[in-house]
């Protein structure tokens, strides 16, 4: 008769999950999963909107990357207009992404993650927060609030607002920035520059500390999917989409995002709110892969900035130049991208055009359906409208990254739990692991809400009947 080992909430991830591990008679892991237990239904609520709003509209959807579903939405929008914004724009776009992408891998990395590489894995509850990190390491924490402020200044400065600016619009953007704007941006680089890099030093230097966790973190063959530029360059504003397989070779390159239904599918759990997309020529669940910043950095040939190709080269040295399949490693892959980001920020503030007074284009309804596709912090994200003549929304299709990441985190989660959980003898750490499995993968559930320390989660035992014979409370 077995028994389900059930992590409820899982913890220091943004938004609502469980995973339950089932257990055999001789109470060994014979399965584990997460499931996301929240419903936001965005699709549906936006039925009947007018275009206009739909920016703002769907960055309520997320309360950490609001930005990257603005981008999205907004060049769906460009699309259903059938125009292109102004180069100004563009550029402003891309920054205000950027910055996003900095503040979201640091709020990751130095909040959500950074407790268990400083106390290890079978630290106490209590102690796994970014408050003990306050306290025993204030600089490190420290650090990690000046690097995201530094995302969330320019996301205020040019959106008005840190969380859900409505700066960005169909067209372009609804105004542009001034040369003290941009001075006053540049003179935050150095000191942010400074962090990222000798962050990304002390997570080097700690690696071999977690081999075991690293050879065993969602360590397996997977297919990667992502957006590169033209000249096959890491891109998280605007490309092409790029599938490749666990050993490199390319499957398909080149792909316009508006004609992702060729190539994705969409499968639903009856156990998960969550979608589960998948490569279609290969069907599902044999057509799982990977996004975010793992894929990205597996995908790209090149960063395309000095000090991150630096990092990017060592990055693909891990693997001697194939993809690395070690999840634990999407920390490295985020450390990485946010050198290349600050490096890009300043590197677009210093284009002539950026501070051009064209920055919006307009029109009225030209097309009845637009895609737009942007690289969120946590990976590929699509946002597919269709729209009447009068520009009111009919309908909706949303795929969030960390969807696309669906059926990848399950199989890390089971991989995780069968390396680690003895159901005679169930510890709080090897919990903790597989809970921090999920964190690699930083999955944005709603953006919103995560739990920490002692109220951290309830762990029920259940027989074959789902009768409870044990019920451990975590710290």
């Amino acid at each position: 008769m077995g028994e389900k080992i059930v992590i409820s909430p899982v913890t220091r991830i943004e938004g609502h999950a469980k995973i339950t591990i089932d257990l055999n008679e001789k109470k060994e892991v014979e399965d584990a999963r997460i499931h996301v237990t929240q419903y936001r239904g965005f699709e549906k609520i936006c039925e009947g909107r007018p275009y206009t709003e739909m920016p703002a509209l769907t960055a309520r959807t997320c309360g950490i990357c609001p930005v990257s579903h603005a981008i999205a939405s907004s060049k769906a929008c460009d699309n259903l207009l059938a125009v292109r914004p102004p180069k100004a724009a563009r550029n402003l776009r891309r920054i205000i992404n950027l910055a996003q992408i900095v503040q979201s891998h640091a709020l990751n990395f130095y909040h959500l993650s950074s407790p268990d590489f400083v106390y290890g894995f079978d630290a106490k509850p209590e102690d796994r927060n970014i408050f003990k990190l306050m306290q025993t390491n204030p600089e490190m924490a420290k650090d990690g609030i000046k690097l995201r402020a530094f995302g969330q200044k320019i996301i205020e400065t040019l959106g008005g607002k840190r969380i859900h600016p409505t700066w960005i619009v169909p067209g372009g953007v609804s105004h542009e920035i001034t040369k003290e704007t941009k001075e006053s941006i540049l003179a935050q680089i150095p000191e942010a520059m400074d962090i990222a890099q000798n962050t990304l030093k002390y997570y080097v230097q700690s690696l071999h500390k977690f081999e075991k966790e690293i050879n065993s973190f969602a360590n397996f063959p997977s297919l990667f999917m992502s957006i590169v530029s033209k000249k096959g360059k890491l891109e998280h504003y605007d490309g092409f989409l790029k599938f490749i397989d666990s050993q490199g070779n390319i499957l398909e390159e080149k792909i316009d995002p508006k004609d992702y239904k060729n190539y994705i599918g969409e499968a639903v759990e009856e156990d998960s709110f969550l979608k589960s997309p998948y490569y279609k020529p290969l069907g599902y669940k044999e057509g799982m892969y990977r996004v975010g910043p793992l894929a990205r950095l597996n995908i790209a040939n090149r960063c395309g900035t000095y000090l991150a190709d630096i990092e990017f080269e060592r990055f693909k040295n891990l693997n001697n130049g194939k993809p690395v399949l070690n999840s634990f490693y999407y920390h490295y892959a985020r450390l990485i991208e946010i050198i290349y980001a600050i490096e890009r920020i300043e590197e677009l503030l210093n284009e002539e055009q950026t501070l051009d007074s064209q920055i919006r284009a307009y029109a009225s309804i030209n097309r009845n359906q637009g895609v737009g596709c942007s690289e969120a912090p946590r990976g590929t994200l699509f946002h597919d409208y269709k729209s009447d003549n009068n520009g009111v929304i009919t309908g909706v299709n949303l795929i969030i990254a960390t969807g696309n990441n669906n059926l990848a985190m399950n199989q890390g989660v089971k991989q995780v739990a069968q390396t680690f959980v003895d159901g005679k003898d169930i510890r709080d750490g090897d919990l903790n692991r597989v809970e921090a499995v999920i964190r690699c993968f930083d999955p944005c559930l709603s953006c919103s809400t995560h739990a920490l320390g002692v109220i951290s989660s309830n762990i029920e035992i259940r027989d074959f009947n789902k009768n409870i014979i044990e019920n451990i409370k975590r710290g």
